[in-house]
């Protein structure tokens, strides 16, 4: 059997249409159509239904799924085999972090480690969420949490100190109530508004922590933020107000598979030296407001 034509079975089961299976695998939907016909014939069976909302698996392709996702991280796992084999500072390597830990952080610096090993070929990939890396979509992962997922390895680097931050006039003392930005997720005020803010109004809710620094400098209201985030806008002060110690850490992490490859672990020990230079940053030890 040809294991490209599985591929091309995964793709249209999970996107349920041809054009989503297409987009996915960057072919024409005819290829995608073409070679899951290849595989009906070869099996015996139909595997999908068409509808007029996408494809829907036929009770032959679900007994096949399982089989057929295993048979993928075998795959995946011989990728990264072959992968933690490479002893050369030479290739690509993919890096994942958050945007506001790249832009502040990371991007500034990020040029001695280009000009240091230049074969290296370096993608930084921006996102909040955890990229997989058992399907090799990064090397390395660099993310804010209090806890990272358990099929990766790797190790806290530091905590994260968080703060409570506003404009001047966002801080000034007697205005009532005091507007609040908090995450989402928070349905509930956090004890930090509780305790120290009696009188205040949830005024917006935001899903990412660039989005909140800039609702914070606009004016809107008050919040707690990273420290190396609040610290660095100069238009915004951080209350001396005790809000307890974060769970929070930076971590940096990878697949197990993938810890002696020499790329990886080069980048590894960049990264590790260029968050412990900004420890003090990080960990808010600049004087409050």
């Amino acid at each position: 059997m040809n294991w490209n034509d599985f591929k091309f079975f995964l793709a249209v089961a999970r996107e349920q249409s041809l054009s989503g299976a297409a987009k996915v695998l960057a072919v024409k939907h005819t290829t995608v159509a073409r070679r899951v016909q290849a595989l009906e014939q070869h099996l015996g069976t139909r595997l999908f239904d068409r509808s007029r909302t996408g494809y829907r698996m036929t009770q032959a392709a679900e007994n096949l799924l399982d089989q057929v996702q295993e048979l993928e991280e075998r795959f995946h796992q011989l990728d990264r085999l072959a992968a933690g084999q490479d002893a050369a500072l030479a290739g690509p390597l993919k890096l994942t972090i958050a945007h506001e830990l790249a832009n502040r952080l990371v991007i500034p610096r990020i040029g001695d480690f280009c000009l240091a090993f230049p074969q290296i070929e370096l993608q930084l990939l921006l996102t909040k969420s955890m990229a997989d890396l058992a399907t090799m979509e990064a090397d390395i992962a660099i993310r804010m949490t209090p806890s990272p997922p358990e099929y990766l390895i790797g190790r806290e680097l530091m905590k994260i100190h968080h703060g409570i931050y506003g404009t001047a006039e966002a801080l000034e003392h007697g205005v009532a109530p005091v507007n609040v930005i908090l995450f989402r997720g928070e349905v509930e005020p956090p004890s930090w508004v509780t305790e120290h803010f009696k009188n205040h109004k949830i005024i917006l809710r935001v899903d990412d922590v660039g989005s909140m620094a800039i609702a914070v400098k606009s004016g809107l209201g008050i919040a707690k933020m990273p420290c190396f985030i609040g610290d660095t806008e100069p238009d915004l002060r951080r209350l001396d107000l005790d809000i307890g110690v974060s769970k929070w850490g930076i971590w940096m992490l990878s697949h197990i598979d993938l810890r002696d490859t020499a790329r990886v672990r080069t980048c590894k020990d960049y990264l590790e030296r260029l968050f412990e230079s900004k420890k003090p940053l990080i960990q808010g030890e600049n004087s409050a407001y």
